[in-house]
């Protein structure tokens, strides 16, 4: 068709026609370069440019899906759409930016974590501990990583049994960290929590590691309400995550020693309390022992002593006893005399050896003066 036999467009047509044809060769397109002249309007708007050493594009993102640290001077890669606005300005809708380069991860590192710390995300005072004995955990991770499968055969060796809820996500790449965002909310939003969720991957490059520095991650770490255990590359390896977690592992085998107890100490530690509860129980019913007999002993000592004394009561009592008996004074040589003393009347006399019986036929009166003296009438 020829060209000239075309009627002519309005300039907003033509603009709407080449921001199709540009949409629809490039639908999404990662492209890299230097950030510059950047700004956040309104709370809710970021622009900047993305320059190189010859070229420059102006670049529109919504601040809600910034998720580093961004600042000019930074080298990026941004997921965008290309636009052509109404004005006939070239434009990149950005959907995503990643810091690259060492030098940008490490500025974006930095930012992030100082803005995150100032929130209180790494305090210490928030963290929790993990329980001693867990019967219930989940674990966040990529089935087909190395550090998964650390992670797994640690926690069966150690303490078997558990019940282990998996959530296979992938762990680097374009949307990882999406994806183990919503694995955590699922996790959350069970009916019965577990007790601990752990989150491991192996050993990687900084690049490869990146993912767990995206702050939508860090702050659904942090905002868990199951107590995490985050154990991510190596133990030279640092993330954001790491701050974030309730528990930080060096590596999921650790994150695995940190989560678990040992069956094997566990077994010997409970003998070791059996043995110390049964040498505490032995000297205790040996100290009992003891103390009875030893009240037993002054219980027997206090009633040979009141034996004692009731024998030299009952002793003096029988003395008594035998000082009033009159057989006792007749053994001496009195008689015991009954009957009325008056001339004519018969009286008995008692002796110790015999009775006698005679008449009274005399009576004489004894009467006592002032001076005591005895005087017969």
């Amino acid at each position: 068709m020829d060209a000239t036999n075309l009627p002519p467009l309005s300039v907003s047509d033509f603009l709407a026609c080449a921001s199709q044809v540009l949409e629809g060769a490039f639908p999404v397109l990662t492209v890299e370069g230097e950030v510059a002249s950047m700004v956040v309007r309104q709370g809710k708007f970021v622009f900047f440019d993305l320059k190189d050493e010859t070229g420059s594009v102006s670049c529109f993102m919504m601040v809600w899906q910034l998720r580093v640290a961004l600042e000019d001077g930074m080298q990026v890669a941004v997921q965008a759409v290309p636009k052509l606005t109404a004005r006939g300005k070239f434009s990149l809708t950005v959907q995503q930016v990643r810091p690259v380069g060492q030098g940008s991860i490490k500025k974006n590192f930095e930012l992030l974590r100082q803005r995150l710390s100032t929130e209180g995300l790494f305090a210490p005072e928030r963290k929790r501990p993990v329980p001693e004995w867990p019967e219930h955990i989940a674990v966040v991770s990529s089935p087909q990583a190395a550090g998964y499968a650390d992670f797994m055969t640690i926690i069966s060796q150690r303490w078997g049994g558990m019940q282990i809820d998996v959530y296979a996500v992938p762990v680097q790449g374009a949307g990882a960290a999406d994806r183990i965002i919503r694995a955590i909310e699922r996790c959350n939003r069970r009916a019965t929590v577990p007790q601990v969720l752990a989150i491991v991957r192996g050993g990687g490059s900084a690049d490869d590691l990146q993912v767990f520095n995206d702050e939508a991650l860090v702050r659904a770490i942090a905002a868990s309400r199951v107590p995490t255990v985050v154990g991510v590359g190596h133990d030279t390896d640092e993330t954001l995550a790491d701050l974030a977690a309730d528990v930080r592992a060096v590596t999921p085998t650790n994150a695995a020693q940190l989560i678990t107890p040992d069956a094997t100490a566990v077994r010997t530690r409970l003998a070791e309390q059996l043995q110390a509860m049964k040498r505490t129980i032995i000297a205790t019913v040996d100290d009992e022992l003891v103390s009875v007999q030893h009240q037993l002993a002054e219980a027997r000592a206090r009633l040979a002593r009141r034996q004692q004394v009731l024998e030299q009561q009952c002793a003096a009592l029988q003395a008594r006893l035998r000082l009033y008996n009159p057989a006792a004074t007749l053994a001496r040589g009195y008689a015991l005399v009954r009957g009325q003393a008056t001339i004519g009347q018969t009286i008995t006399i008692e002796r110790y050896s015999d009775m006698i019986t005679a008449e009274v036929t005399h009576v004489e009166r004894k009467t006592t003066n002032e001076t005591g003296e005895i005087r017969h009438t």
